[in-house]
């Protein structure tokens, strides 16, 4: 993906903002934010991916009905991997709190034998 990037002033007087140029599905955007060139050219790959997956699979599809069916698949990822993730915290959390139990119990042990 071919991308050029300029800065931009920001309401402070800072050059604290970037707009990076990406091309996702064939149309140009101007993309301005606080993150470098790659990360902004990272995500808009992601995206250019998934829009063009679905074109293949649905050619004659509108442009607005690829970029919902995109944003429907990208937010199914994105909550199965925040489920994913808060089982994983459960079970950390679980396994955390028994081994601060265990280790409460061998003080209390260590404490009654000294």
């Amino acid at each position: 993906m071919d991308a050029t990037t300029t800065d931009t002033a920001s309401t402070n007087g800072r050059n604290d903002k970037s707009v990076v140029h990406v091309q996702i599905l064939g149309q140009q955007l101007a993309i301005r934010g606080e993150a470098d060139q790659e990360y902004i050219l990272g995500v808009a790959g992601y995206v250019d991916r998934k829009m063009r997956e679905i074109t293949d699979k649905l050619p004659v599809a509108s442009l607005s009905k690829v970029a919902i069916l995109a944003s429907l698949n990208i937010a199914d990822e994105l909550f199965k991997e925040r489920a994913s993730r808060e089982r994983d915290g459960v079970s950390l959390g679980d396994r955390t709190a028994r081994l601060t139990a265990a280790l409460d119990r061998l003080d209390q042990l260590l404490d009654e034998q000294s």
